[in-house]
């Protein structure tokens, strides 16, 4: 099985595998959120990023070592480790981080800025004071929050906000993002969840078989880019070390020395 969708240690494996595998105890978990405003979640306690989550992210714990507990994120079932700190019993969020970024603030004044908040964190909004939103943690822009459902309509956009940002294995925000991070955020802001990894994107959606279209996906080994139209795609890739446009023939012919050909064209 996946080790990356396999909720499950050498001690305690999720209900979810009964019938699957064999475990020596089993386990709902403990269903927590995200507390921080970007963590990462890692291979094993203090090992290598995998992916990273964002504030108010679901996440259910199944094992501890330490002081890093195992499980997966609720939107996508991807598993890992996380420091337990990062974790606690939040709020059910109502809104959503809908714009490149925004800051929590601790009272509702420009110089009171305290940390960066990225896309797709999720808040629970209890009131205004003028132009700022009461969220749980403090204060934020109410302009950069929408309604948990209230989604924009063109991934390719969301995915242009992101222009010129660094590349980063395993990053999911403005700070450092990789192809299918870029994927994740951009789709996910349009109501339309996918998977963490490329090679788990690959699978949703149908095949094109016809020309393809703005927001569909390109595939190849190991990488995922976004078609804009005009004969251009957008992506963070290694190459540029960023989020950049290419043109899409120049790029299938370039990524064909190195990794091959396309594997497949989907549209969501």
């Amino acid at each position: 099985m996946d080790r990356r969708l396999t909720p499950a240690t050498e001690r305690v494996a999720h209900v979810s595998l009964k019938g699957q595998i064999e475990a020596p105890a089993w386990t709902e978990g403990d269903k927590l959120r995200v507390q921080t405003n970007i963590i990462d979640l890692l291979r094993a306690p203090n090992g290598p990023r995998e992916r990273q989550l964002v504030l108010g992210d679901a996440f259910t714990v199944i094992d501890r070592v330490g002081d890093h507990a195992f499980g997966f994120a609720v939107k996508d079932g991807y598993c890992g480790w996380l420091p337990e700190i990062a974790l606690a019993d939040g709020p059910e969020p109502t809104h959503w981080v809908a714009s490149v970024g925004t800051h929590r603030y601790d009272e509702p004044r420009v110089q009171k800025a305290q940390f960066a908040v990225p896309t797709g964190a999720k808040v629970r909004l209890s009131g205004f004071d003028g132009k700022w939103a009461k969220v749980n943690l403090g204060y934020m822009p109410a302009s950069h929050l929408r309604a948990i459902g209230d989604w924009f309509s063109d991934p390719v956009e969301v995915a242009e906000w992101f222009l010129r940002t660094p590349y980063l294995w395993g990053g999911n925000s403005r700070a450092g993002m990789d192809c299918s991070g870029l994927m994740q955020i951009a789709f996910a802001a349009c109501g339309v969840a996918l998977p963490a990894d490329s090679d788990l994107q690959i699978s949703v959606g149908t095949e094109v078989a016809g020309p393809l279209k703005r927001g569909d996906l390109i595939f190849w080994k190991g990488h995922v880019a976004l078609i804009v139209g005009d004969g251009r795609i957008l992506h963070a890739n290694g190459f540029t070390m960023s989020v950049a446009y290419e043109g899409l023939d120049a790029a299938i012919e370039r990524i064909a020395v190195a990794e091959g050909p396309v594997l497949a064209r989907r549209r969501l």
